[in-house]
């Protein structure tokens, strides 16, 4: 088995759809399988000037002949999966591990109604208290949704099967419940590691860490972010950005927190870095798929961050296109 594993080294957002569809679509993995929390991430994958916002689903959906899968780790409302397995012509295709946690109306009510969840600004999806009722040993799991019936499957038999396989992380490293900016954090780990437990597959079968970074760092909700700009401030650079699942801007620092992405690079155990948006700090970047093609000042930003880090930088993202990539991996 040959697997790459993806996920977040900042706060989220940092364009982790765009790098998995790149892959999904450039190094045809035979199955795609998806951890992390909930329906409270959001991926966004833009294909041939059609934009794909996704919440449960892997972002991989666009590989031809691809099995999609969401292991066991992942917290499932039935309403969010099954709109988008019809809204993206996913039926036949896309599978969830029988031993997923259920959301129920309950749960998503007592996170809409927590003040605790207001004062860190969760998304209100009811990831928190679902994964709550798990740790406790009271919650449902998808077997008992008569409408998820023919989705159910046993997530890691088929993922131990597969010949090549590409792993979706979610959130991000300084989201993470243990290593993140606690409590401004989500329910769980988001780390590689966390990952693959989630889906079920063990650490020596994987090849490839792959941790996403933007060129520049942005969170939702709150928390501390270092070098924060107004909303104002940041639309002048073309920074400003809006949540993919509840559409609140984003907050904005132009820079990379370097401590921050130097830790989430050792626990991941990255061995690629991919930087993603390099076209909005640097505007000359734009739909450029070569590296001759960069200017100066956009090298010596890889070039900083590798330095910085210790990790290359394999992917480079130009652009909001699944297309739009240097890829330097050897």
């Amino acid at each position: 088995m040959s697997a790459t594993v993806v996920v977040g080294g900042q706060y989220g957002d940092e364009g982790k759809g765009k790098i998995l569809s790149y892959l999904a679509l450039h190094d045809r993995p035979d199955v795609i399988a998806r951890g992390g929390v909930g329906p409270n991430a959001g991926h966004q994958v833009v294909h041939g000037g059609k934009k794909y916002s996704l919440r449960l689903v892997p972002s991989g959906l666009l590989a031809p002949g691809a099995r999609l899968l969401i292991g066991a780790g992942v917290l499932i409302n039935p309403d969010v999966f099954l709109k988008e397995v019809s809204e993206f012509g996913l039926e036949g295709r896309c599978f969830m591990d029988r031993r997923c946690t259920l959301i129920t109306k309950e749960h998503i009510d007592a996170d809409a109604a927590s003040a605790n969840s207001a004062k860190i600004g969760t998304t209100k999806t009811g990831c928190g208290p679902a994964a709550s009722a798990r740790a406790a040993r009271t919650a449902a799991t998808v077997e008992s949704e008569p409408r998820l019936e023919k989705y159910l499957t046993d997530v890691p038999g088929e993922v131990n099967a597969a010949k090549s396989l590409l792993v979706e992380g979610t959130q991000g490293f300084m989201l993470s419940n243990l290593y993140g900016g606690y409590p401004y954090v989500t329910s769980k780990d988001t780390t590689a590691s966390t990952i693959c437990a989630d889906i079920g597959l063990g650490p020596r079968k994987v090849k490839d860490v792959i941790m996403v970074i933007k060129a520049y760092t942005t969170r939702v909700g709150a928390g501390p972010l270092a070098g924060e700009l107004s909303v104002q401030a940041a639309e002048k650079l073309g920074m400003q950005e809006y949540g993919t699942v509840t559409g609140r801007p984003r907050r904005t620092n132009p820079g990379l927190i370097w401590d921050e992405i130097k830790l989430a690079a050792d626990i991941n155990s990255a061995n690629y870095l991919a930087v993603t948006k390099l076209d909005v700090k640097f505007p000359a970047c734009a739909h450029a798929r070569k590296y001759a093609e960069l200017p100066a000042e956009a090298k010596k930003f890889i070039e900083e961050i590798e330095g910085k880090t210790g990790v290359k930088v394999g992917l480079i993202g130009t652009g909001a296109e699944a297309e739009d990539i240097i890829d330097r991996r050897q």
